[in-house]
């Protein structure tokens, strides 16, 4: 599923070609994603121009004229920047087409992504004013996170991933994380001293922006929007590693499940 770096990645891609761009047609060609794609799409948006392209958590925001245009990519979307005149494969459920000449074209072979529309106070859409921190700003910090643990008996892994108190970080990256803070994933959120807590924002930061930096991570259906893979997970210190040398003691990496969820750990670095 792709996750915060993976949308951020997507937005730095879309955004060169349009940011200040003209509308000119939206394509629906499947109704039916997660929710219903709102029809009158294609009447308010043909003649407005993209101001810009925001991100919040793993949604993608378009700023028009008119309003908000919201999309999520699920579990297996990706959106493409394609000469408009691209015949569409069987997964290409939407297009937004742009006066010069291209088109923003989202697939979706498990048709779980999602085209929403919001009015100008965009933020207070009810799938976004849920949302916790965000990573990357001075919104997250270690002193919220430690007033947020108060009474949370949870694995800190677990919290680390529940949208509603930080955005975006999936189960590769809170691995990746937990990891290079030196926390063990297994640990009582509420038993995190502010010291560690300091710790574990540093990491999920430059966890987060050395997987931007390297595209994202490629499992399954991620693309970044020229169709080419990420390459972060050339890069992981535990993720998908069992029985590998941890790449600080050598020991072998750990595998465990929680909620349902792989976790890769070092017992012997992460406490």
């Amino acid at each position: 599923m792709p996750e915060l770096p993976e949308v951020e990645t997507t937005r730095r891609g879309l955004a060169p070609h349009l940011e200040g761009q003209l509308i000119q047609a939206v394509v629906i060609r499947h109704p039916m994603l997660r929710w219903p794609v709102p029809q009158q799409l294609t009447s308010l948006l043909p003649g407005k121009r993209i101001r810009q392209i925001l991100r919040r958590g793993k949604y993608l925001l378009f700023d028009t004229e008119a309003g908000w245009l919201i999309v999520h990519l699920g579990m297996s979307g990706s959106l493409r920047v394609v000469p408009a005149a691209t015949p569409p494969d069987k997964h290409d459920h939407f297009d937004l087409v742009l006066r010069s000449g291209h088109a923003m074209r989202l697939r979706d072979p498990r048709r779980f992504g999602a085209v929403l529309w919001a009015g100008e106070d965009v933020m207070q859409h009810k799938l976004l004013a849920v949302l916790g921190m965000e990573p990357l700003t001075e919104d997250f910090s270690a002193d919220k996170l430690y007033q947020a643990m108060h009474g949370r008996s949870a694995a800190i892994k677990l919290v680390l991933m529940d949208s509603h108190l930080v955005v975006g970080v999936g189960n590769i990256y809170a691995n990746e994380a937990l990891f290079y803070a030196g926390i063990n994933p297994k640990t009582q959120a509420k038993r995190l001293s502010l010291a560690r807590l300091q710790r574990l924002v540093v990491a999920v930061n430059d966890t987060l922006a050395r997987a931007i930096r390297a595209g994202g991570s490629s499992l399954r259906d991620f693309v970044k929007t020229d169709g080419e893979p990420g390459y972060f997970q050339q890069e992981y210190a535990v993720y998908d590693r069992t029985d590998a040398p941890c790449p600080r003691c050598g020991l072998p990496i750990k595998l465990i499940r929680q909620a349902q969820r792989s976790t890769f750990y070092c017992a012997a670095c992460q406490r």
